[in-house]
């Protein structure tokens, strides 16, 4: 299965609230890895921000801190895969080395009037047509529109020429290779509402309407093949960069959901479902995403998401936010210790809602509060909403496809919740499936990047090895957790449509 015994994978796993580098060995399994949380920027309601240059410098020290914990050379590194957040991008002058703004998040919400205004100028459909998504905020499109427009504005000295965009991946790439190489994967590229997703190519037509100069795109790549080596200056050694992919796509790929219809979801700041559709381009017609799962220089793989904007990032406002947990583990203990939520249903609205609504008016939203409600009942009604939005979009792929979703494989930092993982399995009614290494996205790109320079030779005997940590089934309260869904769906309605643009 393996060459080189020597030699280990590295993953750069850029998330939405921290930054990780993981190093894999022959056998799939994680040798060390080191981790910094990144800091979030609101410098409006709505709004999320990050700095760029953060990212970088804490993507160096990770790098130097797990190959320093693990006592591993860099020259034994054969390879390093890329997996980050999507749509979130920025704009950098290609000279200096230096961001034009900070980056604007995938959960920003400030071009929802660019949006509705291109809505009421009838581009929502051709932008589907074209894109597989559905327009909206979320995407990369309207954000490199609004960074456009702020750079002219506010450096009108700025020349255009010396401008390059890009996602997480192409910024990171790009200061990896010493400023040698802009370029990204399809998987990310088919997250911009850019990329045209039968041809695998950016959209003119789309550029124009967003008024976006071609020249400042990167070129897009298969996920796996070389993309470039690292800079000599970087860790002593020029290594290979030979994996790039979306951090959905790179847990589709780890859990070896290779065949149309199999699934997972991730449970990170958001959740998203993605299933499998095969070499075609396969079009939802329940409001789900088309995209592309990855490529090789001889294929592609394409699949249908549903994106669901706030799981994790829920549970961190109940830390930071509302301050009535100090951990996220702490939740498990406290859904325990009540038999229900008294009452109480949260919309988990905080960035608008994603799949399967698409309402970015909807804001976030607790109902049937009563006098006996405590604390416990209130984080309770937030994971078990997190549960019910997965349900919610299931049953978006059911309708979508011939067959039902018989299982559900997880990862993510909260499918470590033991008590949402087995409301989860009831909400549903099939089995959860929670792999032994949750770090699925990182562990994907490890996959890609190995497989793309022979460190693996056979994708198939890879995830056969993978270790399973247990299966959730559905429990005796399967009834009434299903029973109540429908209460749930109708506390969304009440907080569909909050803001008027």
């Amino acid at each position: 299965m393996t060459h080189n015994q020597s030699k280990y994978v590295l993953a750069l796993d850029l998330g939405t609230t921290g930054n990780r580098a993981i190093i894999f060995d022959h056998q799939g399994s994680i040798v060390g890895q080191a981790y910094k949380e990144l800091t979030q920027h609101y410098p409006h309601p709505g709004w999320l921000e990050h700095d760029a240059l953060e990212i970088w410098q804490d993507t160096r020290n990770v790098l130097e801190q797990v190959l320093e914990k693990t006592n591993i050379p860099a020259k034994d590194i054969a390879t390093i895969g890329l997996t980050v957040q999507r749509e979130t991008c920025l704009l950098w002058d290609k000279n200096t080395g230096k961001p034009l703004h900070k980056a604007i998040v995938w959960q920003d919400r400030r071009t929802s009037p660019l949006c509705l205004k291109l809505r009421e100028q009838g581009k929502a459909e051709e932008i589907e047509k074209r894109t597989g998504l559905i327009l909206d905020p979320y995407f990369s499109a309207t954000k490199l529109a609004w960074l456009i427009d702020w750079v002219k504005e506010n450096k009108p000295d700025m020349n255009f020429d010396h401008v390059i965009a890009g996602t997480v991946d192409t910024w990171m790439l790009w200061n990896l290779t010493g400023g040698k190489v802009h370029a990204t994967d399809h998987s990310n590229a088919s997250r911009t509402m850019l990329m045209n997703l039968d041809t695998r190519n950016w959209d003119q037509t789309l550029l124009d309407l967003f008024k976006i100069p071609p020249q400042i795109m990167p070129e897009i790549k298969p996920s796996m093949g070389l993309f470039g080596h690292t800079d000599a200056d970087l860790l002593g050694v020029e290594i290979p960069i030979t994996g790039i992919f979306g951090d959905q796509e790179a847990a589709l790929f780890a859990h070896g959901c290779s065949r149309p219809g199999l699934l997972k979801c991730t449970y990170g700041t958001g959740s998203f479902l993605i299933v499998q559709a095969g070499h075609e381009v396969m079009r939802s017609q329940n409001r789900l995403l088309a995209t592309v799962a990855w490529t090789t220089e001889k294929s592609a793989n394409y699949a249908l998401e549903g994106a669901i904007f706030t799981t994790g990032a829920a549970i961190q406002w109940l830390r930071d936010g509302l301050k009535i947990i100090n951990h996220a583990a702490e939740t498990e203990t406290l859904c325990n210790q009540v038999a229900d939520t008294n009452g109480v249903y949260f919309v988990p609205a905080l960035s608008g809602l994603g799949a399967p609504h698409w309402d970015m008016t909807a804001r976030g939203a607790f109902l049937g509060i009563t006098g006996g409600v405590q604390r416990e009942h209130m984080v309770r009604a937030v994971l078990e909403a997190i549960a019910y939005q997965v349900k919610e979009v299931v049953e978006a792929i059911n309708k979508d496809s011939d067959m039902s979703v018989a299982r559900l494989k997880v990862d993510g930092g909260a499918s470590q919740n033991n008590f949402l993982m087995q409301f989860q399995a009831d909400a549903l009614g099939v089995p959860v499936e929670r792999p032994a290494v949750l770090d699925a996205t990182a562990q994907g790109a490890a996959f890609g990047a190995g497989l793309a320079v022979g460190f693996w030779d056979d994708y198939d005997a890879l995830i056969a090895h993978r270790k399973i940590d247990r299966v959730f089934e559905p429990g005796e309260n399967a009834a009434k957790v299903q029973g109540n869904f429908a209460t749930w769906k109708r506390a969304v309605e009440r907080a569909k449509h909050w803001i008027q643009e």
